[in-house]
């Protein structure tokens, strides 16, 4: 990562939004923006927490290696969203790992700085408890999809996620330019499958295609194939 001399507005991610406007000036004394290149690993599992990050612009994937050649993909952190955060606490470890999806610039500040601004914004520490309890719920249910959820639906729910975190383009397709190996990461399953799943979800005209970018067709059958879990 390479230092960037970007001007944050002060205003857009989590951070900043959340402070009190009395403590912006010490953010912006604080903070560090990196840009960083498309694939490029911000910081991998294992090594020390030293930070915490924010998106200013581009995405980040946030991801576990299970396997040798395999990871599975957490969650997905976008403009203004925080990520590093999972490193928190006792160990002094970070349990996963981040790599930008695209060029993208983040914002860090240093775990001296964020532990202060905990004590002293009492409205970000509330919102960041918000956060990780949702961030927890959608964890959970990630741990009982991949444990009773078909292929299929978990790939249908991932789509799903992705058109409601990222949006959508002027034409329609999901707003995110994600490999279909990154797609499988993040649906729990193998690249094979997922190609498999993803050809059976155009035929039955659920989805549209243009090379890498995906368009939603039929919602709502996306959705019901997304609430096929199977308890055994």
């Amino acid at each position: 990562m390479k230092k960037s001399q970007n001007i944050c507005d002060l205003e857009s991610c989590f951070l900043c939004k959340n402070c009190l406007d009395e403590w912006k000036p010490a953010i912006a004394t604080h903070k560090i923006n990196y840009k960083v290149k498309k694939g490029e690993v911000i910081f991998k599992e294992g090594d020390p927490v030293t930070g915490i990050y924010f998106v200013n612009s581009g995405s980040v994937k946030v991801y576990k290696k299970w396997d040798k050649d395999k990871e599975l993909i957490v969650r997905f952190a976008r403009e203004g969203s925080l990520f590093g955060h999972r490193g928190l606490g006792k160990g002094g470890f970070y349990p996963i790992s981040a790599a930008a999806l695209q060029p993208t610039v983040v914002c860090y500040v240093d775990i001296a700085f964020f532990e202060a601004t905990l004590k002293v914004n009492a409205n970000f520490t509330y919102q960041l408890l918000m956060f990780l309890t949702e961030e927890l719920k959608q964890s959970e249910r990630k741990m009982r999809n991949l444990a009773h959820m078909p292929v299929k639906g978990r790939v249908a729910e991932a789509l799903i996620s992705l058109q409601n975190q990222f949006g959508t383009t002027a034409e329609g397709f999901i707003n995110i330019d994600l490999s279909r190996q990154d797609l499988a990461s993040y649906a729990g399953a193998t690249y094979e499958t997922v190609f498999r799943m993803m050809n059976e979800l155009v035929n039955e005209k659920l989805i549209g295609l243009s090379g890498k970018s995906i368009r939603l067709i039929n919602h709502q059958e996306l959705l019901k194939l997304a609430q096929d879990v199977v308890f055994i």
